[in-house]
Order: structure tokens, then sequence, then C-alpha cells
């Protein structure tokens, strides 16, 4: 999956999410249809927590309503997985909060006890103490001394060596992109043991050969690397009976209920093969199932579950465990299914070499989902895209599925005003364009990036696949080439001719503005000054827009403006922008074609990693009016089913948590699955 964190797009569309709503009393489903809902539940820190509703549920069948509950049951039980992931002393870290959160008696009116609660809201958020963004440590706002004082009032353990990890430099970065610390040496990651170098896990998985070079396993994808009594280095695998095999037997069990209750054969099969691999933690069954995953298209319920993306890992081999389950929107679907129908059209028609260009795009497929519950990875942040599965070969033999998750971003478009856009965006006609293309253009350019951007293309004969070619780069490459097929057909007749759009001209101008305006500005708001660029992301972001900036200098195609003291961008030429990204993709798309890893780390390292701190910090100045915060993210709704005498489901009814501290805890108590070292 692809994830194209709605963190990343709340400047491109124009929207910053600003709301002074409070949480309120939860209701029933029924309620939420007839009362005005609260889609704010708080903010704290650099975060807000909005809620999303799941329209439709009761146009669901009880069994189909049945298989959704089992679902999310087998994405919560492996919550806990992403934690240990993350980094190996967040269960006890996170153990050892909570129990002060819970127990302590004493002044809670106090600064350090606002900051204390703040704190772990941020761990919550973040699945462990590095921020879910900028990878960095989240310092606390207490002393150390007051943490203890605290640990001491609530007889909570803790070891002193942890204690000081909360406060000094130690395991600093979660995931570490600068080589010359070391990719995997300057990384807190849990995916190697200590001790272990970059150069020697790319050497033991270098060793590793497929039976099949043309059809590559995923090596590394569900285990940790570590090393033996005698010195040498061997998989801890995340299966039943091995790492994690207490989570994923509960993990397991929702799923054999859920298959009980699927809608068709296929549907089936498919989640007989997940369990086949969570038990065995066999690659080729990993294969297997994404393969059959992609064929049980026809149901109204469909999922994501496993260990799946490598942006956790620096040099991008390991999964992290992350799961979604999604019902289908009818209508929204029909209507964006006309995009992967004319998938061979944008293949055929873009800018990339003819000898990187599928001659057969197959299995692409696109639906817009209601969300009805995330877990790891994928919650409290979530993404608005999704596009699986990953391996470049079942992409090309086999096709892909896109998913964008409609709830969610109603949800942030709802949440929202409109501040930021007055204060960034240069003139009245670029307000005025955002205002009213803003918020289909990003659906369009969601679409476009997911859909057609992760699908097209292919490596050249003989080239590894990216994680080996391109490395730390490849993931920000690949959300790159992603994002520049999108911006390339987003201002093109093509839109309007197939009745997506009403003017594709004006559409893709404000994609264009908002793309360039988030790329160069708005996104600088997530960093803290003098920090450089790490999120894949952010970088894509920024080296698509600053080397569209310096190649159209001599046409002036972007200039920019400096009035009243603030810094504006001015696009002063789309068709000459849109030449520029078609330019773009076509040498990224040959750098992943043809492994070329010195290309791609030119452009990222020139382009996307270095920040002008000038502007820097004249955007968070600019920034400081708006009592909003960078980030949001999601609690989910809660699924309770009622019982007959026989304990048989009957119904199930949607309620919605009252504050992010409940829906924490009661996850931390009813899906705690691990020991708290694994």
């Amino acid at each position: 999956m692809k994830l194209l964190k709605i963190a990343g797009v709340i400047m491109t569309v124009g929207v910053s999410f600003a709301s002074n709503a409070q949480a309120v009393k939860a209701t029933d489903a029924k309620t939420i249809q007839k009362d005005p809902f609260e889609y704010v539940v708080e903010q704290f820190g650099d975060v807000k927590v909005l809620r999303y509703q799941i329209p439709g549920w009761e146009d669901l069948t009880l069994k189909e309503q049945k298989l959704v509950y089992y679902l999310t049951q087998a994405g919560y039980s492996g919550r806990d997985i992403a934690y240990d992931q993350h980094y190996k002393y967040n269960l006890k870290i996170r153990k050892a909060l909570e129990n002060i959160y819970v127990n302590y008696k004493g002044d809670k009116a106090s600064a350090d006890w606002k900051n204390f609660e703040i704190y772990l809201k941020r761990v919550w958020f973040a699945n462990g103490i590095h921020h879910h963004y900028s990878n960095d440590k989240m310092k606390p706002l207490f002393s150390k001394n007051y943490l203890t004082s605290l640990l001491k009032a609530t007889k909570t353990s803790l070891s002193p060596a942890i204690v000081d990890i909360l406060f000094n430099d130690v395991d600093a970065k979660k995931v570490n992109l600068d080589t010359s610390k070391g990719l995997v040496e300057g990384s807190a990651i849990n995916f190697y043991e200590k001790g272990i170098t970059a150069k020697e896990v790319e050497d033991f998985y270098a060793s590793k050969i497929s039976p099949d070079p043309k059809r590559p396993y995923s090596y590394g994808l569900n285990s940790k690397l570590v090393r033996n009594a005698k010195g040498q280095l061997e998989e801890k695998v995340w299966k039943s009976g091995g790492m994690y095999g207490s989570a994923i037997d509960k993990i397991v069990y929702w799923l054999e209920k859920a298959k009980g209750v699927a809608e068709n054969q296929k549907q089936a099969d498919a989640l007989g093969l997940l369990i086949s691999y969570y038990k065995t933690g066999d690659l080729k069954t990993w294969d297997e199932y994404n393969i059959a995953w992609l064929q049980a298209t026809e149901g109204n319920i469909d999922y994501i579950n496993s260990f799946i993306e490598v942006y956790n890992d620096p040099l991008g081999n390991k999964g992290s465990y992350e799961s979604i389950v999604q019902i289908k929107d009818f209508n929204l679907s029909k209507k964006m299914e006309v995009v992967s129908k004319n998938a061979q059209w944008f293949e055929d028609n873009s800018t990339i070499m003819t000898a990187h260009k599928k001659k057969n795009v197959v299995g692409v497929s696109y639906k817009t989902v209601i969300v009805a519950g995330e877990s790891g990875d994928s919650s409290p942040a979530t993404p608005i895209g999704v596009n699986l599965p990953n391996a470049d070969w079942i992409r090309a033999e086999h096709g892909s599925k896109s998913v964008s998750l409609a709830n969610i971003i109603d949800s942030y478009n709802k949440a929202g005003g409109k501040g930021r856009l007055q204060e960034f965006a240069n003139d009245a006609e670029e307000i005025a364009l955002a205002e009213k293309y803003a918020e289909l253009g990003d659906k369009m350019h969601t679409a476009l990036h997911e859909v057609i951007g992760h699908a097209s293309g292919q490596l050249n004969p003989g080239v590894a696949t990216p994680e080996k070619t391109l490395k730390n780069y490849a993931s920000t490459l690949e959300e790159g080439r992603a994002d520049l097929v999108g911006l390339y057909f987003v201002y093109n007749p093509k839109l309007q001719e197939l009745g997506l759009v009403d003017d594709w001209k004006k559409l893709g101008m404000e994609s264009y503005d908002s793309y360039i305006r988030n790329g160069l500005m708005g996104q600088l708001v997530r960093l803290e000054p003098g920090a450089d660029i790490e999120e894949a992301h952010m970088r894509n972001r920024q080296y698509i827009s600053a080397w569209a900036f310096e190649k159209g200098k001599a046409d002036n195609v972007i200039e920019k403006i400096t009035r009243d003291g603030k810094t504006y961008f001015n696009i002063t030429n789309y068709e000459k922008l849109h030449d520029l990204f078609g330019q773009l993709l076509r040498e990224i798309q040959r750098i992943k074609s043809e492994g070329d890893y010195e290309a791609g780390k030119a452009l990222v390292e020139n382009y996307g990693v270095k920040v002008d701190q000038k502007l820097h910090a004249e955007v968070l100045e600019r920034n400081k009016k708006f009592n909003a915060a960078p980030y949001s993210g999601f609690v989910n709704p809660i699924l309770v089913p009622k019982l007959d005498a026989k304990g048989e489901i009957i119904s199930i009814e949607v309620k919605q948590p009252k504050t992010f501290a409940e829906q924490m805890l009661y996850y931390s108590k009813n899906y705690n699955f691990l020991p708290l070292e694994n």
C-alpha cells in the first residue's frame, strides 16, 4: 500500500482544518443521523483527533455487519505489534504511563500534570515515543524528577535506564535516512537487533535467491533480524508460534470467524491464505494470498491486514503491521471506476519512455470506500488513499487494488476552515479556484496517484526491485513518481471527456496552485526550525516543487513574489509547468526502471531534503495566527454486538467514543496480547 497521508495534503487542498468544537457526549448511530455530528474530539500538542461516521451501516445485511466486526477485531488484535515494531521499549513505556494516568491521585491542575497528559496522548497517537511523521523522539515537557515522583506515587515500575531514554538523545530517530549516521545503526526502529549494520543486512538479503527471479519473494518482510549465539544473523519470523505469536493467534481467531461469513468463495479463499500465511510465515503463501485477494473484487466488504508498508524500515525490507476494514461506497465508486477502466489510455499517453510502459495494464480496480475500523500503522494517523499489493511483479501480472477512503476525507473537510488558504495563496483568483475546485481536484489527484501512478511503468529486464536498487530513496521516489502521474493527467482534457470534471483546465490550475503552494511552503509548518525533511511524502512534494521551480526559471514558469514582507508563489504558465511535470515523471520512471541509485539520490538530496531556513521561519511566523494542529488523526467508531440467549450476534450497533483517552485505554486493556519484551 502506498500511503498518501492527509497530513501531507492539508495545504494541497487549500484547507486548514481548524475548529474550536469541543468533544461531546457519545451518541448512538440513530442520533448521529438527526443531530449535528461532532467531528472534533480534542487537540493537543501538534495533533487534532477527529471522529468519522460509517454512512450506510444500517443498509448492510447482518452477515455483512458480522464480517466487518470480525475483521475489525482481527485488526485491533495486532495493535501492540505496531508499538513494539516502532521501538523495543514502547510497550513498557506505554504501560507505565497508562498506569500513572489511571491511578495518580495527586494534583491534576498543575502544568506538569497537563504536560504529562499531553505526552501520553502523543505517545498513543504515534504508537510510541517517536513522532508519527517526523520520526524524531518526542521529549516530555516535564522533568525526569517529576516522572520519577509519579512512578513512586502510583507504585509503577519502569527501569531507570528507560526513564533516562525519555529525556536524553539515545535512539533519537525512529527511522534515520542520513547515511553518514548509518541507516540501520542510526534508527531506533525495532526491525534489527542493536549492533547489526546496514552492510550486514544488505549482504544477508542479497544472499537470498528466489526460486523464480522474475517473481522474487519479499524477503525480510515479516521478520526481525537478530544475531544468534554463534554471532550469525538469523530471522525471528512474525508468525503463530514465532515472534508476536500470541497476538497473531488472536488475529487468526478473528480471521477464521470472518472467513465463516465471507460474502463469496473468492473472498473466503483469500482469507484462508492470509490465515495460512500468519500460521507459517511463508513468503510464497504471502504472494499467493495477494493474488487471491486481488481477484476477490465482488463483495461489498474488503480489508487490509498484515505486515505491509516498508516506510518504517530505512532499508525498505520490513513491513509494518496495519489494518483497514472497508465498506464499498456504491455511488462514488461507480463514477471513479472510470479512471481504472481507462488505465491503458493513461499508460499509453504518459511521458515515460516506451520501453518503460506496460503494454497491457491488467487488473487495476478502483473503489471509494467507507472505513469501518483501522489499527496498527494506519491508526490514529491514517492514509486517504491505498494501492496494493506492493510487489512489482504481482502488479505487472495480476494488477492492483486502489481505494479512496471517502468518509475519512469527508471528516477532514467537514472539520476544517480555510484560514491558511487566504494567508498563503497569492491572489483572489487562486483563492476562488481553490474554493470551487479544491475538493474535487484533491479527489482526482488521489485517484490518479493511486490507480494510475502506482500501477504504471515497469522495470527493465534483469533489474532488481527498488528496495535493492534505490535503497533508502525507494519510497520517496515511488511516491514522487505516483504524484507526478497525478499531476500530469489532472491537467488534461481527458478528464472532462470521461465526464469526471466540468472544467478540466480550471481544476488542473487549482491542483497545480495548491501543490506548489504546499510543496514549497505549506508543509513546512510540520517541521521544527532547522530540521531537514525526512518523511517520504514530504520529501517528494518538495523535490517535485523545487525542481519545477528551478527548471522553469528561464521562462519564469513559477515566480517567487515578496509582498508586504510575505512570500508567495505564482504560476505564470500552466502549460509549461505541465510539461515540466512530464519531464520529471519520465526521469523518475527511468531511475526506477534502470535502478539508477546515484541519479535518484541526487534528485532527492539536491531538492527534497534541505529547507530554506529563512522561508521556513517566515512560514512558521505566519502560521502562528491559526489555532490548528498541523496533523490530524482519528478515533474509531465502536461496533457493539448484541447477543441472544445462545450467545449469537443478532445486531451490531455503531457508537462513538467520548474521548481519545477512553478509546486508547480500552484498546490497551482489551487487545493486550503481547509480552512487554518480544
